[in-house]
């Protein structure tokens, strides 16, 4: 069985910009990288999961997704880091573009991207994470049975503010929030 920890990529990983597609746009929000790099080495698959429904608005193309990925990978291999696995849902209920105009179990909190890799590796979810900065990010750790973490960064103080969404921890960042995991973690 392998331990898994379900990354939301904007506003955990990067900063929160609005529809990222541009890599001349991305910016690691300070010591993400490093924090990959720990659940490297510690025996955990890292995976992304991203709802990116800018593609169903017609803002980018599947492919900028794709690309703005690679570049991540080609970054996080300069700190010895890396994706497991990315996955993300292009759809959402109020696009604009027909193909992609649907509700899907993709997008989060549905937990269409967590079964994607379950479908790969038998996942041990008594020691596997979701951390994110939003209610969907948080409920969809929860729907899929596995731990939770709350970030700081990108919405996640609003979220915090907000109240109590169902989170068991609050990092103030990826890093803090590794380390909660490495704590715990069997």
């Amino acid at each position: 069985m392998k331990k898994v920890v379900f990354l939301d990529r904007d506003g955990t990983i990067n900063k929160e910009v609005g529809y990222l597609h541009k890599k001349e746009d991305f910016v690691f929000i300070p010591r993400a990288a490093q924090a990959i790099h720990l659940l490297n080495n510690n025996g955990f698959m890292v995976v992304v999961v991203t709802n990116q429904a800018g593609v169903a608005k017609g803002y980018y193309k599947e492919e900028d997704i794709l690309q703005l990925h690679r570049y991540m990978q080609e970054e996080l291999r300069k700190v010895d880091a890396g994706i497991d696995e990315f996955c993300y849902c292009p759809y959402h209920i109020d696009g604009k573009i027909h193909h992609y105009k649907k509700d899907s179990e993709d997008r989060k909190p549905g937990i269409g991207m967590f079964r994607v890799i379950e479908k790969k590796v038998e996942i041990d979810k008594a020691n596997s994470w979701m951390i994110g900065d939003t209610d969907s990010d948080i409920q969809a750790g929860i729907n899929f049975g596995i731990h939770t973490i709350l970030v700081a960064t990108g919405y996640g103080r609003k979220t915090y503010e907000k109240g109590k969404s169902g989170y068991e921890h609050y990092a103030s960042d990826l890093w803090e929030a590794v380390k909660i995991i490495l704590s715990e973690t069997k």
